[in-house]
């Protein structure tokens, strides 16, 4: 009898992994992907396999090493949030061009919504214009399963293979059949050498390989068993429900209802034909952009009537829910409970005792001797700044934006341009942005809160803790302009002092604020308590 467990969605992804063979993990933490990272992280198998599992300084220096295992023949993995993708893309592109020996999946976790994102890109585009495989499941048993067939497709086409889900999936439980773990590949580099070096002669004949092997991707999907179709007996409507947008369907329960469920792609136009024939129209019920719904006018013409997010039957924007499909469908879909009445609004807030707050304190204290100061914030719970009590950043963009912004600004003639970034966001993408400003002399503050561990996403280990003093220096800061202060009320007067004196230093300056994360602090000591 095959065990059964309670798993999330990222739990299942990361459980079907280890159970194909797994022998490494890639990963920056991002909501909605940090759990299955962490899954690994603490799973007795991993462990007992050594599957490697530590976090990444960024997006691409994970998708660089997992490429590199598979290149020695084993099965790797990488993770993370959808505009993760954006910063690997330079290496994810070129990985279909290179094709893989080992197993390669990458997940992409897509944010419909932006609950916790600056957008809400759809990450199967990236899979199509890579031109590879992209499999999205549809429930927590789909995502344990399709990893095994994922990697056995990537190692029989040679090709990464897009595994795409979306915040609603990674975050929701459901049981899950559990089968017995394959063992895990053995070593075996690629000697192949033309593969792998991208000159541009050998780099044509790999693009040449790639665009061959289109139709046998196609047929994969084509015959993809994660690919379905239910036919009604009548003509009428046919719905295509991708990934999850197929368990709101089969929540709201249409009849007479013909429906496609697609969770590979290419898109299998057989299938696709085949319902159009049968139905006057069709509804495509996507979470995310409308990515099947603009590719059906090429598949099926111009003049096949077609509704979804374009057409507004669906939201434009936002995440599906029960409750918007069945309006699509006429239907209403009642709740059986409300939510309640005349509560307060609770925005969030940084946790109180934390270093950020004092930082913001004293930033905001010395900005506000100065009309024109501008500070420019980055990515992590600092953003925070930017809300009420301290309204204290005037930009948030893009992970490593606050010190390329900054310095930017003062090339502009801005006067003060000030950064605000975290520990974990400045070796994740800032570093290069310092060298820019180093070497152009730029007049900025930068100021590096440090908490000592990546906080927003759960408190994972930051890359470049204990060596941040090292890295400004080697990237040519002044030792006179480079600063570390404890952030506590008791030493405001000291921290406004040093933003002052470095504000009006005409050359790049750096501050780091140096203050352990309150709730990685009290972990640490409820930890401690329980051991003696």
């Amino acid at each position: 009898m095959l065990e059964k467990r309670l798993l999330l969605g990222d739990e299942a992804v990361a459980l079907g992994a280890i159970h194909a063979g797994l022998s490494g993990v890639y990963a920056y933490p991002g909501t909605p992907s940090t759990e299955i990272t962490e899954f690994i992280q603490g799973y007795p198998l991993a462990k007992e396999r050594g599957i490697r599992s530590r976090w990444c300084t960024n997006e691409k220096t994970a998708m660089e090493a997992a490429l590199g295992m598979s290149y020695a023949g084993k099965r790797a993995l990488v993770c993370m949030k959808h505009v993760g993708m954006n910063v690997c893309a330079d290496a994810f592109v070129n990985s279909a061009i290179t094709g893989v020996n080992g197993g390669l999946i990458v997940l992409a976790a897509d944010d419909p919504s932006m609950h916790s994102s600056q957008n809400e890109q759809d990450s199967r585009f990236y899979g199509k214009f890579a031109m590879i495989p992209i499999i999205e499941p549809s429930t927590q048993q789909e995502a344990f399963d399709m990893m095994a067939d994922a990697f056995d497709l990537s190692e029989k086409l040679k090709l990464p293979v897009l595994m795409r889900i979306v915040t609603r999936l990674a975050h929701s439980r459901a049981a899950v059949e559990i089968n017995e773990p394959r063992l895990q590949n053995e070593m075996n580099p690629d000697n192949d050498r033309s593969h792998w070096v991208l000159l541009p002669g050998n780099a044509r004949r790999q693009y040449a390989s790639l665009v061959e092997k289109q139709p046998e991707i196609e047929k994969a999907a084509e015959l993809s068993n994660f690919n379905c179709m239910d036919l009604a007996k009548e003509k009428g409507l046919g719905v295509i429900a991708v990934g999850i947008g197929y368990n709101y369907v089969k929540e709201v329960n249409p009849q007479d209802v013909s429906i496609l469920k697609v969770s590979q792609y290419p898109l299998p136009a057989k299938q696709i034909k085949a319902l159009a024939e049968h139905c006057t129209e069709i509804l495509v019920v996507e979470d995310g952009q409308p990515f099947v719904e603009e590719q059906l006018k090429g598949l099926l013409g111009a003049d096949y009537p077609i509704s979804g997010r374009l057409t507004g039957r669906l939201p434009r924007t936002g995440e599906l829910n029960p409750d918007n499909v069945a309006a699509a469908f006429g239907k209403e879909n009642k709740t059986a409970f409300q939510p309640a009445l005349n509560l307060a609004g609770r925005p969030p807030q940084l946790c109180q005792g934390c270093g950020h707050r004092d930082v913001y304190t004293a930033l905001n204290k010395v900005a506000a001797e100065y009309p024109d100061a501008r500070i420019f914030g980055d990515i992590g719970c600092y953003t925070l700044g930017a809300l009420p009590p301290f309204r204290a950043i005037d930009s948030c963009v893009d992970m490593g934006a606050s010190i390329t912004m900054a310095k930017g600004a003062a090339d502009a003639g801005q006067f003060p341009s000030i950064a605000v970034i975290g520990d974990s966001t400045f070796t994740h993408s800032g570093m290069t942005g310092l060298l820019d400003a180093v070497n152009d002399k730029s007049n900025i503050t930068v100021i590096i809160s440090d908490n000592l561990t990546t906080a927003m996403t759960g408190g994972q280990d930051s890359a470049g803790t204990h060596k941040f003093e090292a890295i400004c220096l080697a990237l040519g800061v002044e030792r006179e302009h480079l600063h570390v202060v404890v952030p506590l009320p008791k030493n405001m007067d000291e921290i406004t002092r040093i933003i002052r004196e470095e504000i009006n230093y005409k050359g790049v300056s750096v501050i780091i604020p140096q203050r352990e994360c309150m709730q990685t602090l009290n972990r640490k000591l409820r930890q401690k308590k329980q051991t003696k």
